[in-house]
C-alpha cells in the first residue's frame, strides 16, 4: 500500500503547482492590462482655429492673426490630435503677446486647454471628431474649413518657401475661417496672394485652391 500512497502524494503535489499556472491563462481578455479599448482625442480642425483666433483677437485687438502667433501655431497641426505640447506652442506664441509666462483668461492657451478638457474628459470628442472627418473628407461644405485652409497653406509654402506670412492668404483665410467661401473671402485672399507674389495670381495657388473647394461644392 506504501507504494500507491507516495503515488497519490505525488499527484497531488502535482496538481497544487499546476492549478496556479493554468489560472494566469484562463483571465479574460477584457480584464488584461493592454486593453484594446480606443484612447480619446481630439482633432485640431477650423472650429477650433476660429476660437482660437477670435481669443487672439481679443489680446491684440487687431483684425485678423498675428505672424508666429497662437493661431498660426495651431494652423501648423491642422488635423493632428491635440496635446499637451502642441498647447504649450499655442502658450509660448500667447506670452509673446501679454509678455507674461501665465496663460490669459480666455486666451488662445485657456481655450484650448478648456476644449481637450471638456470634449476628452466629457467623452464626447469622438462623435464630434468622427462626424468632423467625415465631413471633411467626403463632402465639400464650399466653406473655408481647415483642410482648404491647409491647401491654401501648403499653396503659399510652394510659392514662398516658407512658413505663412502676416496679411498672406494663409492669414486672409483664417479671418473667414469655417465660413463661406464668398466672393469677398476670395478677393481677401487674392490680395494676400498679391502680398507674396508681387502683385499676380499664380495657377494653382492661394486663390485657386479656394476656388477648386467652391466650385466642388456646387457639382
Amino acid at each position: 500500500m506504501k507504494p500507491i500512497q507516495r503515488n497519490m502524494s505525488f499527484l497531488l503535489r502535482t496538481a497544487s503547482f499546476a492549478a496556479p499556472t493554468i489560472a494566469r491563462f484562463t483571465t479574460p481578455i477584457s480584464q488584461r492590462a493592454f486593453s484594446t479599448a480606443p484612447h480619446m482625442s481630439f482633432n485640431i480642425d477650423s472650429k477650433f482655429l476660429s476660437q482660437t483666433t477670435a481669443a487672439e483677437k481679443a489680446l491684440t485687438n487687431k483684425e485678423g492673426p498675428i505672424t508666429d502667433g497662437p493661431t498660426a501655431r495651431a494652423q501648423k497641426h491642422v488635423g493632428q490630435q491635440l496635446t499637451a505640447q502642441i498647447i504649450g506652442e499655442i502658450n509660448d506664441a500667447e506670452n509673446t503677446i501679454t509678455g507674461s509666462s501665465q496663460p490669459t483668461k480666455g486666451g488662445p492657451t485657456a481655450v484650448a486647454q478648456s476644449i481637450l478638457a471638456n470634449e476628452v474628459g466629457a467623452g464626447k470628442n469622438n462623435n464630434y471628431n468622427d462626424n468632423n472627418t467625415s465631413n471633411n473628407s467626403e463632402k465639400h461644405t464650399g466653406k473655408l474649413d481647415s483642410l482648404t485652409i491647409h491647401k491654401i497653406t501648403e499653396a503659399e509654402k510652394n510659392i514662398t518657401g516658407q512658413q505663412p506670412v502676416q496679411g498672406g492668404p494663409t492669414a486672409k483665410s483664417q479671418q473667414h475661417a469655417n465660413e463661406p467661401i464668398t466672393s469677398e473671402a476670395l478677393h481677401d485672399i487674392t490680395e494676400g496672394e498679391k502680398k507674396i507674389t508681387g502683385g499676380k495670381r499664380v495657377k494653382g495657388g492661394p486663390t485657386s485652391q479656394a476656388q477648386s473647394e467652391l466650385g466642388k461644392s456646387r457639382s
